[in-house]
């Protein structure tokens, strides 16, 4: 399955089968390396929340997984990202820029390999969050991020979707080598990237975003 560059799709994480948040994101290529995409400032989301309205971040994790879930929507107020999906792998790329356009840095979120879908009017990817990520610098300088988090969460196997710590960070130490190697994705290509001006951020989630994850 292949999307077509321009192609507004959604970018979806999945926590034990539920959406954990949704993202409209356009497709800019497409093609056997991955898939590469981008997420306009200002686009429509929705993410889970409990029925009180607070985030996974906002209470104890036990505490958020005890609760009653639902969806809300909101917009992206963070700094436009191209993200790359590499075929195949454990992880995506984040390329995460300043208003004025200028790259800011670089992200590694690890994840389970993205699964897609194609219903006709609208189409998306379905990956699983791993909660570890790496944030890389424009020096190549890193350092792990949410590792906290990793742990507490671990700690809890009947309500985490993380199955397998050592894999994670096993594909965390191997884009390490990327890292510090200077080998693609990290070699500066795409840093100067420009979206189409056609670009924008939707109104809206597209009708049907919300249908059963695929993975």
């Amino acid at each position: 399955m292949r999307f077509e560059r321009g192609r507004l799709i959604v970018h979806r994480n999945v926590r034990r089968g539920r959406i954990g948040w949704a993202r409209p994101s356009r497709v800019v290529a497409d093609d056997d390396r991955g898939l590469l995409l981008w997420l306009a400032r200002d686009s429509p989301t929705a993410h889970e929340v409990t029925a009180a309205g607070l985030t996974m971040r906002a209470v104890p994790f036990t505490e958020f997984v005890a609760a009653d879930h639902r969806l809300e929507p909101g917009r992206w107020i963070g700094p436009p990202i191209l993200m790359f999906l590499p075929t195949g792998a454990a992880h995506s790329v984040w390329w995460w820029f300043h208003d004025d356009g200028r790259f800011a840095n670089w992200y590694v979120n690890l994840e389970e390999p993205g699964v897609r879908w194609d219903d006709g009017s609208v189409a998306g990817v379905d990956a699983v969050d791993q909660d570890l990520d790496i944030v890389v610098a424009p020096d190549r300088t890193w350092r792990w991020k949410d590792e906290d988090e990793f742990v507490e969460r671990l700690a809890f196997p009947e309500h985490y979707w993380v199955t397998d710590e050592a894999a994670v960070r096993a594909e965390g130490e191997r884009v390490v080598k990327q890292i510090e190697s200077g080998d693609f994705p990290f070699d500066g290509r795409w840093t100067d990237f420009v979206p189409d001006p056609s670009w924008t951020a939707p109104a809206e989630l597209p009708a049907g975003w919300d249908r059963p994850p695929v993975r």
